[in-house]
This record gives structure tokens, sequence and C-alpha cells, in this order.
């Protein structure tokens, strides 16, 4: 899915949207190391679970600093480079027409002293998470500002186009150090809804809309 939003173009709408290099391992941990070296990713890298069945484990984050600490991995996975973004994640629901964004913390940035010194693979077991809400923080605008409207509106219409679905979210990142760079990492089909603000309501209506939509389809007798 991550290969559709690299395909769109939507530098006219106030900001560029990118995806992280990624690939996918799905056996032979040994030969992790010599598989990113051949594909050209840049340490750190974020491994996710390739598979989500709802449990702890499929949300689990491993972040890992260096090459030989890749073979400890457990595929399948997804190993995507890590981008700096100042420890925000935006989680954007999509129901049907309508878009809802809330602000999560995530894994802070990593400088290169750090990446130089440290070694090892590390776990994070709820990365943004809903009890990690940054929505009533007070963050630095350059870190806590939203995406504009404009771009989240043409992305989820792109996408809702493209992957034929009416339910996803999308966790966006923002490029560290830049107002209008952001990295799609993530897209979730049917997410839990129960944790986007007024999800009753704007279910409900999505849900009438079909409703009416189908009614209106209906032949005149």
């Amino acid at each position: 899915m991550l290969q559709d939003v690299a395909d769109l173009d939507l530098s006219d709408c106030q900001g560029k949207v990118c995806v992280p290099r990624q690939m996918v391992v799905n056996k032979d941990p040994s030969s992790i190391p010599r598989e990113v070296t051949k594909a050209g990713l840049k340490l750190p890298l974020v491994a996710k679970p390739l598979v989500v069945d709802g449990t702890a484990k499929s949300h689990e984050l491993f972040l890992a600093y260096d090459e030989f600490s890749l073979s400890e991995l457990e595929p399948p996975l997804v190993l995507q480079e890590f981008v700096n973004h100042g420890g925000v994640l935006f989680k954007i629901y999509v129901v049907g027409e309508a878009i809802k964004v809330v602000r999560r913390f995530s894994l802070p940035n990593i400088s290169k002293c750090e990446l130089a010194k440290v070694a090892g693979v590390f776990r994070f077991p709820r990365v943004s998470s809903a009890a990690s809400s940054a929505d009533d923080v007070d963050l630095d605008p350059s870190v806590g500002e939203l995406p504009p409207r404009p771009l989240l509106e043409r992305l989820a219409r792109e996408l809702r186009h493209r992957l034929g679905l009416r339910l996803f979210n999308i966790d966006m990142i923002r490029e560290h150090g830049t107002q209008d760079v952001f990295y799609v990492i993530d897209i979730n089909y049917f997410p839990g809804y129960g944790k986007m603000p007024d999800y009753e309501h704007t279910f409900t209506d999505f849900l009438l809309g079909l409703v009416q939509s189908k009614y209106k389809k209906r032949p005149a007798k």
C-alpha cells in the first residue's frame, strides 16, 4: 500500500509526501544483514511485524542500530529506514469522506553521535498507542503542527481510489527540521476506531450515508 503513496505527486498541496525505503524479510534471520546491504538500506532500521493480528506482539516495534544485530530479529517482518521526526506521529483516520487527525508520541530523534556509539536491537512494545496521546501537550509548533488540510484531503482521496478502501488510517510523520516534508510510514485498513475522537458520530454518519446512497440508486417502481 505504501507503493501507492510513492506513486503520488502531491507537491501542489502545501507539502511533499514520501515513503521510507523498506524491504520485506520472510525467513532466515542470518541472511538479513546481507540482504539489507544488498538493498542499500541505511541504519538505523525500524522492524515491524509483517502480519498484524490484533495481539500485543503484532504491535511491537524494534529499532536496529547496527548491521550485526539484524540477525537477532524474527521474520516475517518489514524493515524500514528510520526518519527523524521529533518524536511525534500523526494518526490520520479516514471514514468515507471524513478525516480525523490525532497526535501521538513516537520514537525520539537519533543523532549521528548516538548512532556511532549505540549497538544492538531495542524493543518498543506499544509505540504511538492511544495511551501516548500528544494532543493535550504543549508541543513545539515545528514538531506538533498538523499536516496541511489540503494535503490530507488529496492524499485520502487518492488512496480511497487506488486502494478501494473507505475505512483506513494513515501513520504520518514530518521529517525533523522541515516544515512540509512528510513520510507515510504505515497504512492500516479497518483500524480500531474506538481510539478516534467522536468516532460514534463519525461512523454513524458514514453508515447512514452508505444507506442513503444505496437508496437513491434504487430504480423507481
